[in-house]
């Protein structure tokens, strides 16, 4: 079960792993959650920050020979990584994915998925029945409707998910200014994926990284 309060709560890069669903074009055809563009966006935007941050991503889809392969802008930050290629609706229940999973020796399950109903809340469900924490990205994830998404989100909270949007990761991934292995890798990520706050971000790290007059 997700841990709920605590420092010990937070997300860190050592500690997590990255698992993305089936964010094919035809999940994709009947997603009405959310405006198609920013689950592209966002998902993009999480899978190239845990690339900077060295999070190991997994990812999956499903009968990819009749709903399309994974969307470009993902497959490209993994360009050598094949997806799992699925059958089973709940990606939890593919030993391949699980396996993979525990390969990286990571604790803390980081899902994001389309769709919210289906997608995320099988595998989230089913591995929060294991034992694992589990960390639902409902920016990065949709459903048909609003409401399949709402219901969907709720329904994991109260099995003990923990429900986080992309941005709100990557800052709990970074956790401290001071970190400034990333000043390099982190600014271009943000500055294309999270709009105004990308901007912002992105001087902040300028500042960090900018060399610092000595006074007398």
């Amino acid at each position: 079960m997700s841990l709920t309060a605590g420092l010990d709560a937070l997300l860190t890069p050592e500690e997590s792993v990255l698992l993305l669903i089936d964010h094919q074009p035809f999940q994709f055809s009947n997603l009405h959650s959310h405006e198609p563009a920013m689950v592209i966006n966002n998902v993009v935007g999480l899978a190239k920050a845990a690339k900077v941050f060295g999070v190991p991503t997994i990812l999956t889809t499903v009968l990819a020979s009749r709903g399309g392969n994974l969307i470009q802008g993902l497959q490209a930050v993994h360009p050598d990584q094949q997806p799992i290629d699925r059958t089973f609706i709940n990606t939890w229940e593919d030993q391949r994915v699980v396996e993979a999973v525990k390969k990286t020796g990571r604790k803390k399950l980081v899902i994001a998925a389309l769709w919210t109903e289906v997608c995320l809340a099988m595998p989230t469900i089913h591995a929060l029945g294991e034992g694992w924490d589990v960390t639902i990205v409902t920016d990065a994830s949709g459903g048909v409707s609003p409401e399949a998404h709402e219901m969907a989100v709720l329904r994991m909270i109260r099995a003990g998910a923990n429900p986080m949007t992309w941005l709100a990761i990557v800052a709990e991934w970074q956790r401290d200014w001071a970190r400034t292995q990333y000043l390099e890798t982190l600014p271009p990520v943000l500055a294309e994926h999270a709009g105004g706050t990308g901007v912002a971000l992105g001087w902040e790290f300028q500042l960090l990284a900018a060399p610092r007059e000595v006074t007398a």
